[in-house]
């Protein structure tokens, strides 16, 4: 195929591309511009707050993988534009995986290596990065909601926006093969509820309905070690809660469900970008939320019929007014 002809095919696949810029997709024809040249977000990597943390197996070349409490591993994945954060929580008798990734990489594997136990998976909610690692594991607990059920089918739309170009840094993992990536069919093992306690031997964990980000949208609650695993109710960046499948008002009182916990957590683990945070990011949450549908917060457009708004120290990504 000749540079003109090339050129062409891809101006008209342009109009098919609704997350793709002309540059984007024209950058391995464009004289001066590199297939491996860095995204924006990818430049302010690492983050700070990392340097912290204990990092633990460094070798992986696509995971991440820090000691964030006693028996406690965030699996962090930098390489990916929403830099998902699943969590390993290990006791005595067995071990929980909450949420289990992108799914671009073996994350059985890098379990496989932290413990020996037997390990139950739990979604904080089932979008398709906190869910791509799903289908590799026998035990999955589960949500009792018809999104939940919907989600575990799987879905390759979903999944392919998240390699679309702007989103990888770096390189992918050599066995990946980004035309035929999707997010796999998983089943549930169990069904749960609001309150429902996974005890794992030596360690209890809680389960809190949090719904609004989605409708099956949770958090973990260890209270003896003062743990609380949000998922994407609450996470250092942009809080998405702009999907159809997001309910604003059960966001609301999900949220001031969490700040009550406040008085006794010690750590605030969430689902993006940084995994620890102080307690008071709970209240201050309500409260810049609270601003937010006063009328507070500082607004702008961010595309496709979305907005950013800012309150304090807290964004959020909403729908615009049509």
């Amino acid at each position: 195929m000749n540079f003109l002809l090339a050129i062409s095919r891809l101006l008209a696949l342009c109009a098919l591309c609704a997350h793709a810029s002309v540059t984007s997709v024209l950058s391995p024809f464009l004289p001066g511009q590199s297939q491996n040249e860095k995204p924006e977000w990818c430049k302010q990597l690492p983050r700070p707050e990392y340097k912290s943390l204990q990092r633990i197996l460094p070798d992986d070349p696509w995971f991440e993988v820090y000691k964030v409490a006693p028996g406690t591993f965030a699996i962090y994945e930098p390489h990916q534009s929403e830099e998902v954060i699943s969590y390993l929580i290990v006791g005595t008798k067995q071990a929980l995986l909450f949420d289990t990734g992108m799914g671009i990489a073996d994350i059985k594997k890098i379990v496989s290596r932290l413990t020996s136990r037997p390990v139950v998976v739990l979604n904080s909610h089932t979008h398709d990065d906190h869910v791509g690692g799903n289908w590799q594991f026998n035990s999955i607990f589960g949500m009792d909601t018809a999104f939940t059920r919907e989600n575990a089918k799987g879905s390759t739309a979903d999944a392919q926006a998240e390699i679309a170009p702007g989103e990888i840094c770096g390189d992918l993992p050599k066995r990946f093969d980004p035309k035929t990536y999707r997010t796999k069919p998983w089943h549930v093992s169990f069904f749960i509820h609001d309150g429902f306690k996974i005890k794992l031997g030596g360690r209890t964990v809680e389960v809190i309905a949090t719904p609004g980000h989605t409708p099956d949208a949770i958090a973990l609650l260890d209270r003896e070690n003062g743990l609380l695993f949000t998922g994407d109710t609450y996470y250092p960046a942009p809080i998405w809660l702009y999907r159809p499948e997001t309910d604003l008002a059960a966001y609301e009182k999900s949220i001031a469900r969490l700040a009550a916990l406040a008085p006794e957590i010690k750590t605030v683990l969430g689902a993006h970008n940084i995994p620890v945070a102080p307690p008071e990011v709970l209240p201050a949450l309500v409260q810049a939320f609270a601003d937010l549908q006063a009328g507070k917060a500082a607004c702008k457009p961010a595309g496709d019929g979305k907005k950013m708004c800012t309150v304090d120290k807290f964004s959020f990504l909403l729908r615009a007014a049509p």
